[in-house]
Parts: structure tokens; sequence; C-alpha cells
């Protein structure tokens, strides 16, 4: 038993969650009749369901409180580049969701009253805003708990000691290690939501998950080499390209295999240091950035929720669109620090188009479902912007002095 649970720890996720899909699709095609086996997706689904509005009051809270530590001038031009661009990258979504409109299978995918138009999304919006917190976060009511978790954290920001913002801190790490200690059991969940997807509908899923896949991936690959050089070269003005194919190679590369912005910090300092930056500044715009600069996680958040929209046949204006982008910002920048952990903040964007939690947790699967390859990309996209607006920051303060600066 020991070497088995040893053998099983040190097996690659990625690996575990490809065996599971496979294992699912093959069972759901020869003995679809065994529904036992789908009980293990509920089971995971359900985990997920119950941790993520725990998981978005703790990380949003401990985010807020911790924002604005150590601000100067090149911190503050970093925190721009960090949100500016997560902003971008939302919006770029919502765009390749508007052209490239994707759809997916949920089961019992209905909304029942779906908002109509900006002015009920901003009913909506403050009406349940102003939810009981406690209620909120047992009912999975989003909007509620994301509002409660910015009001709290900036008191906890102004009137707080420091000892009280670690604390929260480390509950939110607490409760990311109980979401890690869940995804865990990815492989067996995703064994059992594909068997059940499989013995109903067929490979013809495959196909949907392609375009899904296809579609996050594109938008990110847009926002790493078009969005962010444009940004960097607005604020270098020089070609920013050849520090931009240094961070995705000496960065986003490791990144793409750790799955994980928080554990590829050690190789973004060793960047920054290569790349001549002072270490009081990187050794915190670097753990700054993998909680606030989050591309991939705002691009999985508004293409997953528009995605969810068109399924269930609704219409999205554009000023409801851009609400989103806002909200997908936001809720980016708590994102877990944990594989997959931007998957669980879906539920909070699908909110504000009145979808229900049971098929917005779904969608959550889905993504756990494509995520070998979506969440390392977003990663990769996460990390290696971490060092290139950090150097960015740096590199334009230099030359505003007059300073030479060669990346």
């Amino acid at each position: 038993m020991k070497k088995l649970v040893k053998v099983w720890t040190s097996t690659s996720a990625v690996l575990k969650i490809f065996i599971g899909l496979v294992l699912g699709a093959v069972l759901g095609l020869f003995v679809p009749q065994a529904s036992a086996i789908g009980i293990m997706g509920s089971i995971f689904v359900g985990a997920l369901k119950a941790i993520a509005p725990v998981l978005v009051a703790t990380l949003v809270m401990s985010a807020i409180s911790k924002a604005g530590r150590n601000i100067g001038k090149r911190f503050r031009t970093v925190i721009v580049l960090y949100l500016l661009s997560t902003l971008l990258a939302a919006l770029v979504a919502v765009i390749g969701s508007y052209i490239f409109p994707v759809t997916m299978q949920l089961k019992d995918a209905t909304t029942g009253n779906p908002p109509q138009g900006i002015g009920e999304v901003f009913n909506n919006l403050l009406t349940n805003m102003v939810s009981n917190p406690l209620q909120s976060v047992s009912t999975a009511n989003y909007t509620s708990v994301l509002f409660w978790s910015i009001i709290l954290g900036l008191g906890l920001k102004k009137f707080a000691k420091p000892a009280t913002i670690d604390m929260v801190a480390d509950f939110a790490e607490v409760v990311s290690q109980a979401v890690r200690w869940v995804i865990q059991f990815a492989p067996f969940g995703i064994m059992g939501l594909v068997f059940e997807s499989v013995s109903e509908s067929g490979l013809s899923i495959f196909t949907d998950y392609g375009k899904l896949l296809g579609l996050l991936v594109g938008c990110m690959l847009v926002v790493a080499l078009v969005v962010d050089p444009i940004l960097a070269a607005v604020y270098l003005k020089r070609n920013p390209y050849p520090l931009v194919f240094k961070c995705l190679k000496e960065s986003g590369l490791t990144a793409f295999f750790t799955r994980s912005s928080a554990a590829n910090i050690p190789i973004n300092m060793g960047l920054c240091e290569r790349l001549g930056l002072e270490k009081d500044f990187y050794s915190v715009s670097i753990p700054l950035g993998a909680t606030i600069n989050m591309d991939g996680a705002a691009i999985t958040i508004t293409v997953m929720t528009l995605a969810t929209a068109h399924t269930l046949g609704m219409t999205v204006d554009i000023p409801t669109a851009i609400i989103l982008s806002l909200l997908a910002t936001l809720g980016a920048c708590g994102a877990s620090g944990v594989a997959g952990g931007s998957l669980l903040l879906i539920p909070m964007a699908c909110s504000l188009f009145g979808i229900s939690n049971e098929v917005s947790m779904q969608v959550v699967a889905v993504g756990f479902i494509i995520g070998v390859i979506q969440d390392s990309v977003e990663t990769a996209l996460n990390s290696s912007g971490d060092v290139m607006f950090a150097a960015t920051a740096e590199f334009h303060d230099r030359i505003k002095r007059g300073e030479e600066v060669k990346f």
C-alpha cells in the first residue's frame, strides 16, 4: 500500500489526469451501464462546489489586505502593468468569444430567469451585493462574497495589525491547501465526469472540448505575443520582443510544466537576477505578480463564462461583457496559486448572468478535463508576464533617468 501511495504521489498530475480521461472515455463506450463510475465525478464536483465560495472570500481578502506594501514609483508602475494587462486579456477573451462563439454539452442546463440587458444586470449586481455575507458563502452568492471580501480586505489593510493580515493570509493558504488536496482526486473525478458524458453523448463531446480549448489557447497566444509586447513597447519606447521571448523561454517553459505561478517564483527570481534587476525590487514584485498578474486566469474565466452563456442561448450585450471583463480581472487577481485555481472562480462570473451554481460547476468540471493543456498555457502566460512587466517597470525607470538599458 505504501508503495502504491508513493507511486501515486510521485506521478505527474498531468499524466494522472490524462489516464483518468482515457479510462473514463473507454468505460463510457464499452460499459455505459456502470453508472457507479459516474458517482466519482459527482463527488469531485460537489467538493469543489463546497469549497469554492470560501476560497474566493479568503483569497480576495488576503490579496487586498496585502496590496500596497512597499509602494514606490517602480512598484506603482509594475502594479499598473499587472492590472492593465489582466484587464486587456479579459477584453481579448470577450472579443474572441464574440468572433468564435463556442458551446458545451451541459446536463440540465437551465438558467431560471436570465437578466435582460444592462439595466437588469446592474439591478441584480446591486441586490445580490448586499446580501448577508455568511449566507452568501453557504448559498454560493459570489457577487456578495466578492463585495464583502473587498470591504473586509480594505478594512484589514487600513486598521489591522500586520500579524492579523498575516493570519488572514495563512487562512487563505490553508483553504488553498484544502483545494490542492481535493484536486489530488481530480483524475478519479475526471474519469467519472468523462464516463458520464461519453456514455450519454458519445465521443462527440471531444469536438466541443477541442473548440473550447482552441479558443482559450488562441486568446492566450494573442495576449502573450501581441497585447503584452505592445504594453511593454509603450513604456520602453523600443522593440520589446527580445525581452518577451527571453521571458517565455526561461520562465514560461518551466511554468508550462509546473502549472503553478507560485511554484515558478524561484525560477523567475533567478531570471530577474540574470536580467540585472535590483533584488529589493524583484523580491517583492515577482511574488506580487504571482498574485495579481493573471492574464491567463482572466481569459479562462471570461471564455468559459461566455461559452456557458452561448450554450444556454443567452445574448450578452457589449456593456454586460465589459462588466464581465472587470469582474474577471478582479477575480483573477485573487486566483489561487494552485493548478486549476482560476477554474473555481468561474461560478462567480457566471452569477453575473443568473446562471445557477449547479450549471457553473459543470463548467468547472469541463475546465478540469481540458486543463491538461489549458492550465499549462495559462500558467506559462501568467508567469512569463510576471518577469516581463517587472523588468519593464525597472527598465522604464532607468530610461527616464537616462541610463543605458540592455536586454
